[in-house]
């Protein structure tokens, strides 16, 4: 039984059969669709509240997370997980520099390299911005068994492309999931500012 004390009915069927589906087809899945819909709708507006009062929305929340949460990304690397293009990133990266909420760092090893860095501004506000989403993630997972935690994952990563499913896994779990040369490149700047 859901939280709202309620059991669970099935969910309204309304609409048209799709044009060359059989009658017989079980209809689309609107109770998860549209609860996904409105879980994703309220957790991001959590964030999106605080980062109204900066001028800012969710395109840069993305950008301020991923670079918090992997220092040294290259901007091609960060064009990759969001999966969007260079153009729609451009506005983004200038709102977060000139804010200094973000700094553009040269490589060490190869000068034409670029690497992102939040600044301590921006550490924070992604932090915080963490923070709200967590708490939220805490209160929906608070009166379940622990076990769910891990059947949220599970689900979770069954959403994501079974192509991309791997590198995320990465990225979330383990080091990001850089391309090699990149890897090296920064296991080489990390062994000389070590040494330095």
């Amino acid at each position: 039984m859901p939280r709202g004390g309620r059991p669970l009915a099935e969910p309204k069927v309304v609409g048209q059969v799709p044009s060359g589906a059989a009658v017989a087809a079980p209809p689309p899945l609107y109770d998860l669709i549209e609860l996904f819909f409105f879980a994703y709708r309220d957790f991001t507006a959590d964030a999106d509240r605080q980062l109204a009062g900066l001028g800012f929305g969710r395109a840069h929340h993305r950008v301020l997370h991923f670079v918090d949460r992997h220092p040294g990304l290259t901007v091609a690397s960060l064009l990759d997980i969001l999966k969007i293009t260079k153009q729609s990133l451009n506005r983004v990266m200038k709102d977060l520099t000139d804010g200094a909420f973000i700094e553009v760092r040269t490589g060490t090893s190869d000068r034409r390299r670029r690497t992102l860095h939040v600044t301590p501004t921006g550490g924070r506000l992604a932090v915080d911005l963490a923070y709200l989403h967590s708490a939220r993630f805490e209160r929906a997972l608070s009166p379940l068994p622990p076990e769910v935690r891990r059947q949220a994952v599970e689900f979770l990563l069954g959403m994501i492309d079974a192509g991309e499913r791997d590198r995320v896994v990465d990225l979330v779990f383990g080091e990001p999931a850089l391309p090699a040369a990149e890897a090296a490149v920064r296991r080489d700047d990390a062994s000389r500012e070590h040494a330095a």
